[in-house]
């Protein structure tokens, strides 16, 4: 049965994307269209948005009135398609101008900003008419608007509205002061300072935006089954643990797709070669083009990568070390990425200059999509060390690729990568290498055996590479659990 599906988010690619946020509104949202649901997405109108990929943007609500502390503000409503999705982008007229800041987040008042944009999205349902059966919010940005829902909108005509609520990162959970409540109309401060509802659990003189979601909304996910266990049991989920797990009958973990039109070796126009599981030689040309591009040695080795961000998250010190240990096993070695922290990068541009010589090594600091591409493409193996993974979606493509991935065993990565040697799976669903540990020595067993294998067995490492790219990692599952969450709720 076909359902109404509203999506209010901070982000959404490519129009306004800071990280896999946006990449998840997208790629879920087209899921469902797929599937024969409606779905809308409500936006902030950044003035830093991607406006070129809106088509069609034109004003639908000039006057929408959002009650906010004593008075009022009054916001325009735009419309528009970001590749084929329904957009509506809601612009404040305010003095503090919430949206117009040149940047997506990091100012002082973002508890202000976006418990204005969660008040704003449902007073656009409420005026326009618009009755979604589910409203899917994302992050603390949006987590205002399951209590505002079942505390006040419930009773103004948006009484059979259900919420699904996704966690994608549980380190930001809009702590703040009691001055939301009084703006966004909640206002008894003892009712919602409740540990039962708002009131931190570390703070009591704040309440946490995270938890309010977690507390009113129908059904919370984060993004892989493996991380929905890290959330409630370790410090991963930076204090949520608790209220995960008071409420943890509508929690779950399901896993993100990885957009399967962008990330297609049969297509992809960003590599010489095109190639698929039942014909992978196009890819051994590809890793050709990739050595000619970074000036490597043509040589009889294997070339490992590492793509991504330089984040403290990812495990520096093990991409480090994985380099150096990939060099000594007589493999290549390929780096593309960067950080926003000038120490991080200043490092590694020190570890480039130090390789500039090495013509088994190739650092590129800063981002080219392009050559990303060609990276998965050409490399026989994909490095991903991470301290935390809640989900992670360089491991899929590396899989997509037929690049066999050696992760460690966190998160997303423990739900889609299944060692070669010691995975409980039969050994078609086999399809990659990885370790528990993360320091160098649980590195090196991994990183180990996969070079060991490519030199030694390479039948059996191209059977790898094969099963690896068998598997699906698109939207097509996720979205059916996500239909299936929606409709459970539905009639709850």
């Amino acid at each position: 049965m076909s359902m109404y599906i509203m999506m209010v988010a901070p982000e959404m690619a490519p129009v306004a994307k800071v990280g896999g946020l946006g990449d998840v509104v997208l790629g879920l949202s087209r899921e469902l269209e797929i599937r024969g649901h409606a779905v809308e997405v409500v936006l902030p109108l950044y003035d830093c948005m991607r406006y070129d990929h809106i088509w069609g943007l034109q004003v639908t609500h000039p006057d929408l009135w959002v009650p906010w502390g004593a008075g009022a503000v009054r916001c325009t409503v735009w419309f528009g398609f970001v590749h084929g999705r329904k957009c509506f982008f809601i612009e404040p007229h305010s003095p503090e101008n919430f949206f117009n800041r040149g940047g997506y987040y990091g100012f002082p008042d973002e508890h202000i900003r976006w418990s204005f944009f969660s008040k704003a999205a449902l007073e656009f349902l409420l005026q326009s008419g618009k009755r979604p059966d589910v409203i899917h919010t994302h992050d603390w940005q949006t987590g205002l608007v399951a209590p505002l829902l079942f505390e006040i909108y419930k009773h103004q005509g948006l009484e059979r509205q259900r919420v699904c609520h996704t966690i994608h990162n549980f380190k930001h959970q809009g702590i703040c002061g009691p001055n939301v409540l009084d703006l966004t109309g909640l206002k008894r401060h003892d009712y919602y300072y409740s540990r039962d509802r708002l009131g931190d659990d570390y703070d009591p003189t704040a309440i946490n935006l995270a938890k309010g979601a977690v507390v009113y909304a129908n059904f919370v996910t984060t993004v892989s089954p493996r991380h929905a266990w890290e959330a409630r049991f370790t410090e991963q989920g930076h204090g949520l643990g608790p209220v995960l797990t008071t409420h943890q009958a509508k929690f779950g973990g399901v896993l993100n797709g990885l957009d399967y039109e962008m990330w297609n070796p049969q297509t992809d126009p960003h590599i010489p070669h095109h190639y698929d599981a039942a014909a992978v030689d196009g890819k051994f040309a590809d890793k050709e083009a990739l050595r000619e591009r970074l000036w490597l040695r043509k040589d009889y080795s294997p070339i490992v990568a590492y793509v991504g961000r330089l984040d403290p998250q990812k495990g520096l010190d093990l991409v480090r070390h994985g380099l150096y240990y990939a060099l000594e096993r007589g493999a290549q070695f390929v780096l593309l990425g960067s950080s926003p922290e000038q120490g991080i990068n200043a490092h590694f541009w020190d570890i480039k200059r130090q390789m500039n010589d090495n013509p088994d090594c190739h650092l590129e600091i800063g981002y080219d999509e392009e050559l990303a591409h060609l990276i998965y493409a050409g490399a026989d193996i994909l490095m991903v060390p991470s301290l935390f993974e809640p989900c992670g979606l360089t491991q899929m493509i590396a899989l997509r690729y037929g690049t066999v991935p050696v992760v460690r065993e966190v998160g997303g990565l423990a739900d889609t990568v299944f060692d070669k040697d010691h995975s409980d799976r039969p050994r078609e669903g086999r399809n990659g290498f990885t370790f528990r540990d993360p320091d160098h020595a649980g590195l090196e067993s991994a990183l180990s055996r996969a070079i060991g294998l490519w030199y030694d067995y390479p039948d059996q490492f191209r059977e790898l590479m094969e099963n690896g790219m068998h598997f699906d990692y698109s939207w097509n599952w996720p979205g059916q659990n996500y239909v299936n969450i929606y409709d459970y709720i539905r009639h709850k």
